[in-house]
């Protein structure tokens, strides 16, 4: 108890020594953290992947006009403020001063039009960030003044440029995806400077000592890719790293408890489920028992239906999420903005499944192989390999194929002549806004790359109807209207089986029993969210 209150008193003392505007940490505190990563990042560009990884990454590293919190509330970055002028489509921004770049230039407005500017355009992007740049016109009013002008009112731009990473101009400027990765254009003005890209091996950061804001605690922070929960648990124990994300299902209550460790959990708004092909007349990995071309199963909603109620969604969560997760009827969880109040996930009816499968002309069955990633989500192998053997159940004779990351999200996106390759893939999503819409636009809205819509659209699911109500809602100023059109969209989509949800996961790090971490409902692995001592 004397330890904990001398440790509180020290950060109380180092809050008063900073906001008296000492902006560098005592070396003789310097210390560094070891983090093991769940599942790879695939590049340093900020505007190559809207991949979780590589978002939580990047955050060390660049910023934001706008942030969230680890609630996922909306609160200032490179922007202090923001608001609406009276034309009603033209946001004023105000950006903040004496904000430098890792290599000592300022931070102006410039850099926010450049960035604009890259992201819809970056070469071989296996899911781009332009969902949240179309249809918005930027003007420099000043240094550090912007204004952001919509066709229409646009209520969530403050949530999509929550999304984007401003990059600085000088050193952008002709920097490809390489770049980034070698660290030669890799300059933001975040709270870490980057040290080095070692895909496979590790990714080092050291502390920006003149950061505009809060300081790390640590001096350095080293993420170390350990892609199997039993290594990463391992690791954490015989001291290699002193953070590990995602931990296993099977070692939450051993780790709870382990004396030498704590654990930080809180519910995510990661949804896990399938797509399916939905665009074309022959699906390649679907075929008859004889393994005869047939047209494409996915077309047919009486067959989505039959998927849909085959999957025991209670059995998966109690046996191989072994609880840490709840079954999903929509794209969010309860409490969320703009969900549909009252859905139930689809029960589970295997008879239901196989009558219609016979009504809709597969009385046998047929023959599928679905895909998936292998170490990015939690249990993601296990989910698969459980669903397979429910789906043979009921006349689909599954077999599966699971793929590391980032090739399996590259096929999934643009794997035949730059259209989705799988017939029915494993997926997951965490909308960076906290809203319904941040899933519903990029995951179901048709796909197109000049409007935004439908960047990670793998099933390339498409119903103008839908996208009617969708784009309503995203002009809607109204948060009441807004939210009930985005209800009767997602009704509308649950009811045509546009995807298939599985759960939502329960987000569960362990550290050092000396470290406390706060847990953040988008699951990203921040240094900034950990305090103490390794």
């Amino acid at each position: 108890m004397r330890r904990g209150r001398v440790r509180g008193y020290l950060g109380v003392l180092a809050a008063a020594i900073l906001a008296a505007g000492v902006s560098s940490v005592d070396p003789a505190s310097a210390q560094d953290v070891r983090i093991g990563l769940s599942a790879e990042p695939t590049s340093m560009d900020p505007h190559y992947h809207t991949l979780s990884p590589n978002i939580a990454l990047h955050q060390h590293v660049f910023e934001q006009l706008i942030q969230t919190d680890a609630k996922q509330k909306l609160i200032p970055g490179l922007a202090e403020s923001w608001k609406v002028l009276p034309d009603g489509i033209t946001w004023e921004l105000k950006l903040r001063q004496n904000v430098k770049w890792h290599d000592g230039a300022p931070f102006t407005a410039d850099d926010v039009l450049f960035t604009f500017d890259r992201v819809p355009n970056v070469p071989n992007s296996p899911a781009l960030f332009s969902y949240a740049t179309k249809g918005k016109t930027l003007k420099k009013v000043d240094d550090h003044t912007l204004h952001i002008t919509t066709g229409s009112p646009s209520p969530l731009l403050p949530n999509d440029l929550s999304a984007i990473f401003i990059i600085s101009k000088k050193n952008g400027e002709g920097a490809s995806t390489a770049d980034y990765n070698s660290g030669k254009a890799t300059i933001g003005t975040g709270p870490f400077k980057f040290v080095e890209f070692v895909p496979g091996d590790r990714f080092v950061f050291t502390r920006n000592n003149d950061y505009w804001g809060k300081k790390a605690a640590f001096d350095k922070v080293t993420f170390k890719p350990i892609k199997t929960g039993p290594a990463r648990v391992a690791a954490l124990l015989a001291g290699d790293v002193d953070v590990i994300e995602e931990v296993p299902t099977a070692d939450i209550e051993k780790l709870r408890k382990e004396p030498k460790v704590a654990l930080a959990q809180t519910p995510s708004n990661r949804s896990i489920f399938f797509v399916l092909d939905q665009f074309r007349p022959e699906t390649p990995f679907a075929k008859a028992k004889d393994g005869a071309a047939i047209k494409n199963p996915f077309l047919d909603k009486r067959v989505r239906q039959a998927i849909t109620k085959s999957i025991n969604r209670e059995a998966i969560v109690a046996r191989v999420m072994e609880g840490a997760a709840t079954p999903a009827a929509q794209w969010l969880p309860e409490g969320y903005f703009g969900i549909a109040p009252g859905l139930k996930p689809v029960a589970y009816d295997p008879e239901g499944a196989k009558k219609l499968l016979a009504e809709a002309g597969f009385p046998n069955g047929f023959k599928l192989t679905i895909h998936g990633p292998n170490g990015r989500y939690v249990n993601d192998v296990k989910i698969i390999e459980a669903i397979a053997q429910m789906l043979t159940r009921v006349g689909i004779e599954t077999t599966i194929e699971t793929l590391p990351p980032g090739p399996f999200f590259t096929r999934a996106s643009t794997g035949a002549n730059g259209s989705p390759e799988f017939s029915m893939a494993l997926l997951g999503w965490s909308p960076s806004s906290g809203e319904n819409s941040g899933s519903l636009k990029p995951q179901l809205m048709t796909f197109d790359r000049d409007k935004g819509w439908g960047t990670a659209n793998r099933g390339r699911y498409s119903n103008p109807a839908f996208d009617a109500l969708v784009d309503e809602a995203l002009k809607t100023v109204d948060d009441g209207k807004r939210a009930e059109l985005l209800a009767k969209a997602t009704v509308m989509v649950v009811e045509d089986v546009a995807w298939i949800p599985l759960h939502y996961q329960i987000n569960t790090w362990a550290t050092k029993a000396s470290l406390k971490m706060e847990a953040r409902s988008d699951e990203a692995t921040h240094v900034m969210s950990v305090t103490g001592k390794p």
